[in-house]
């Protein structure tokens, strides 16, 4: 694929086609990040995440091009300071990913490197897309989509026991592969023993109300409270708010477990153990159709 000279994900893409990169397209481009689909030689295309983002781009314009990339696209321009920390950040989340690789229902990470300017890894493409759908369209079996968000949270729980903490659990960090969920992204993720990212952070649909005070210390009880409003939203085709005032249209079973997931303090929630086992319990014994969707907010 080919972009327009100034579109502000030209300068990432050229670069990797120099590094022997074929671009078969552009999935994402962030502040932060550019995700490409690609193949090296005849090797079945990947997911490329590079550690370069809207707002380095314009530091690698000449004088001559920056005027025009601004009457095209606006973004920021970082300072050095700044493009050497979002770049220290990448590389945390890359050393994370590595963590985590052979966890079961977790993305994996493939393969690493680095450029002058940024640095790479890449995951398999998987051929599901995202848990979005599930939120946005109505009938279907539920035992289906239950069974992708059990997958999630055995993902999570093996996160856990690798001291890892997610943080960032929602529907586009949900992806399908064959029918079966995997957790990915792990860009917001902080070791357990570290104290990572601001104190105070949010408010978010899908962020639990300590990360308003202590997100930089955030326990694997905020994966289960984030992972529960997913469910939830799943289930019940709503936000959890007025008392979880629709869960009456989620598995008889699963309420309890669901309801106390969501508990506003961390130390009253479950383990994400006993949310995967409810969920996978939910998953093969359910069989009434996903009900009407009534609240697609983001």
């Amino acid at each position: 694929m080919h972009l327009h000279p100034m579109h502000p994900a030209a300068w990432t893409l050229d670069y990797l086609r120099a590094a022997g990169w074929h671009i078969k397209d552009l999935l994402a481009f962030t502040r932060a990040s550019t995700l490409v689909l690609a193949h090296r030689d005849d090797a079945a295309p990947v997911v490329l995440k590079a550690g370069f983002g809207s707002n380095h781009v314009l530091a690698e314009l000449d004088e001559a091009t920056r005027p025009a990339a601004y009457g095209f696209y606006w973004y920021a321009e970082m300072t050095e300071a700044e493009r050497a920390l979002t770049r220290e950040d990448f590389l945390h989340e890359i050393a994370v990913a590595r963590t985590a690789t052979g966890a079961a229902h977790v993305v994996p990470l493939l393969e690493e490197g680095s450029t002058d300017r940024f640095d790479w890894y890449t995951m398999p493409h998987c051929n599901g897309g995202s848990f979005r759908p599930f939120l946005t369209e109505a009938g279907g079996s539920q035992t289906v989509g239950l069974r992708v968000l059990a997958d999630v949270a055995d993902g999570l729980v093996t996160l856990h026991e690798r001291g890892i903490v997610h943080r960032d659990v929602y529907q586009e960090n949900v992806l399908i592969h064959d029918g079966r969920g995997l957790i990915t992204d792990l860009g917001a993720a902080r070791r357990i023993d570290t104290t990572r990212g601001p104190a105070a952070r949010g408010p978010e649909v899908h962020w639990p109300p300590e990360y308003a005070t202590s997100y930089d210390t955030a326990t694997p009880a905020a994966d289960v409270f984030s992972l529960a409003v997913l469910t939830y939203r799943y289930l019940c085709a709503d936000i959890p708010r007025h008392g979880h005032s629709h869960l009456e249209t989620a598995p008889a079973a699963l309420r309890p477990l669901l309801s106390a997931s969501l508990a506003p303090e961390p130390k009253d929630r479950p383990e994400m153990s006993e949310l995967r086992d409810g969920l996978r319990h939910a998953a093969t014994s359910t069989t009434a159709p996903h009900r009407a969707v009534t609240n697609t907010t983001p």
